[in-house]
């Protein structure tokens, strides 16, 4: 059963951190050739299980939504570390789809990453289990009523 918290809520996380963010487009027309092109069984569900074991990596946690995924990384230099480092998973599956992708039109990926610094961003939760940036960090009650603009504020403020 899911940790549900009742009333309002909102994510605490230390320091700054960035969001990443990577989807796939699927070729239906080719479900193998797309199933390889994205890594196969080495591809992003190995990779965050791999990251998930080693929190030193600097994935504070994700979310999946279908062909959609969006992480947490205590800083872009962890992410950049892990994207090339040839003892990962991430390194070969990636020089892979390249060199598939020129050879056919199979799977599409990509992805935006967003540079986060403390306390410049804003998350509600209303009876709901920890989900998104609550995953990674701290999910806390909130003592008050308030709106994102005046949340938003207070976190500048601090």
């Amino acid at each position: 059963m899911a940790d549900i918290r009742y009333g309002h809520h909102t994510a605490e996380i230390d320091g700054d951190f960035v969001v990443f963010v990577i989807g796939a487009r699927l070729s239906l027309r080719h479900p193998i050739r797309t199933f390889l092109d994205l890594g196969g069984r080495r591809g992003m569900g190995a990779m965050l299980k791999e990251l998930s074991r080693d929190p030193g990596k600097g994935l504070l946690g994700y979310q999946t939504a279908g062909l959609l995924i969006v992480q947490y990384w205590r800083s872009f230099e962890h992410l950049e570390a892990f994207a090339r480092d040839p003892g990962d998973l991430h390194r070969a599956a990636w020089l892979n789809y390249y060199r598939r992708a020129t050879r056919h039109e199979g799977a599409g990926i990509w992805h935006e990453t967003y540079l986060v610094r403390a306390g410049e961003y804003e998350a509600i939760y209303h009876n709901m289990p920890p989900h998104g940036l609550a995953t990674a960090g701290r999910m806390v009650p909130l003592k008050e009523s308030s709106t994102a603009r005046l949340r938003l504020r207070r976190a500048a403020a601090s």
